[in-house]
């Protein structure tokens, strides 16, 4: 078993009557880009929130670090980069300030590491922070959490609001700073090509409980899309094993099914296609298939060495 960095147990949060995050069992090991998926709302930020020891559980517990996150010390925060949604900055600051500023807090600061993400975004030292475009500020942020460099980075939905090349520089720049193999990498997002880029395992999370945590071509492998072409008008399909969606056209049915290859495929067959064929599905694709349909979902997709 890999070194788990991030551990939960029954991990859950109450905002009055309302559960933001569900009794989640989340296991993240050393050395992973991790996926954290999710729509808008479905508990992501105040999971992290409560990693970091923002945020108090209602009742469960998460460990970082081999730490309680309730009783962070000092020394391992130092030991966590975390790059929150907005990219908040001080906008009276000039950039060089920024790093200064920031670098009196951590006994480990790269002022190299700090130059290079600045000199990648193109950021002028002496312009004012306020003044830098959102893309600029993300990469502003980037450097101000990578320049310690953090054994943990956490990023949460880090590339929201960006233009496609900002987004690109943004993950570029973080995976090539963070390539080494201790380092561990929690990265928050509903942008699925970006997650699809540089994730090694993922974490599904839909209203606040944990729908999947595997590998990413695990789950890519598990949920298919199938397309059955009939000579004639397609029939009503039976209640199939693992059926997550099915759109019905004049002479096809396509459906997406999760699971392992099995009774679903027999099922399909016996419907009286003349043709059945796997087509490709994108991780985006497979996504909203998955958490679409929260009445038919129920599938745990927990395989493929999932610590």
């Amino acid at each position: 078993m890999t070194e788990a960095v991030i551990e939960t147990r029954g991990l859950t949060r109450y905002f009055g009557v309302k559960c933001a995050v569900d009794g989640l069992n989340l296991a993240v090991p050393r050395g992973c880009v991790f996926g954290f998926l999710g729509r808008n709302g479905s508990g992501k930020t105040t999971t992290i929130r409560m990693l970091l020891g923002l945020l108090d559980p209602t009742r469960g517990s998460c460990r970082v670090l081999g730490h309680d996150s309730a009783n962070l010390p000092p020394g391992v925060r130092a030991r966590i980069g975390y790059l929150a949604e907005g990219h908040h900055v001080y906008g009276w600051m000039r950039v060089a300030e920024c790093g200064w500023f920031q670098s009196r807090f951590f006994d480990r600061w790269n002022h190299e590491v700090f130059n290079s993400v600045i000199d990648y975004f193109r950021l002028n030292p002496r312009a004012k922070a306020g003044s830098l475009s959102r893309g600029e500020r993300a990469g502003l942020c980037l450097a101000l959490t990578l320049a310690p460099e953090p054994e943990l980075l956490i990023l949460d939905d880090p590339a929201l609001g960006l233009d496609p090349v900002a987004r690109r520089g943004l993950l570029e720049a973080m995976v090539h700073v963070t390539r080494r193999t201790d380092r561990t990498i929690l990265f928050s997002s509903h942008l699925l090509s970006d997650v699809e880029r540089v994730a090694d395992r993922i974490a599904v999370i839909d209203s606040g409980r944990l729908r999947a945590c595997c590998g990413l071509e695990y789950f890519r492998e598990r949920v298919r899309r199938l397309v059955l072409r009939f000579p004639g008008r397609p029939p009503e399909l039976p209640a199939i094993a693992g059926l997550l969606e099915s759109i019905r056209s004049e002479r096809e049915i396509a459906v997406t099914i999760v699971g392992e290859k099995g009774k679903a495929d027999e099922e399909l067959a016996r419907v009286g296609a003349e043709r059945i064929e796997q087509v490709p599905i994108d991780l985006e694709e497979a996504f909203i298939s998955y958490v679409g349909k929260r009445d038919r979902v129920s599938i745990l997709l927990a395989g493929s060495g999932a610590a």
